[in-house]
């Protein structure tokens, strides 16, 4: 956990950590990433909200409409995928840095109603 925890914030100075639910999560404008089944030997990195994230990385894995994963099964794997995390990491924070202004949407939100 220590590795992917130094890859993620490593990656880009946007991201920030804090403790939430007992367990640890990483965020930019928004929750990025949290590790999940904590108590087991593998390392499970849920990124809350994964399928908006734009890119092609070959060991994110997950089909619903919100999460992905990765998983590490150990220190050999986290090294050897901590290119592909940084870069995760990374589109993440880019996309949360070009999307709208949650403010702005709802001051837009709240004028349309007025009409």
């Amino acid at each position: 956990m220590r590795r992917v925890r130094e890859i993620i914030l490593r990656a880009d100075r946007r991201l920030s950590e804090y403790v939430k639910h007992r367990t640890v999560i990483f965020a930019y404008e928004g929750d990025f990433a949290s590790f999940v089944q904590y108590n087991k030997p593998q390392v499970n990195l849920m990124l809350n909200r994964g399928a908006r994230i734009p890119g092609k990385f070959p060991h994110v894995e997950g089909s619903g409409p919100t999460a992905r994963f990765m998983r590490f099964k150990d220190l050999a794997e986290v090294d050897a995928r901590a290119d592909e995390l940084a870069r995760v990491a990374r589109a993440w924070c880019d996309l949360m840095a070009t999307a709208p202004n949650k403010a702005s949407r709802s001051r837009s939100t709240k004028a349309s109603q007025k009409r």
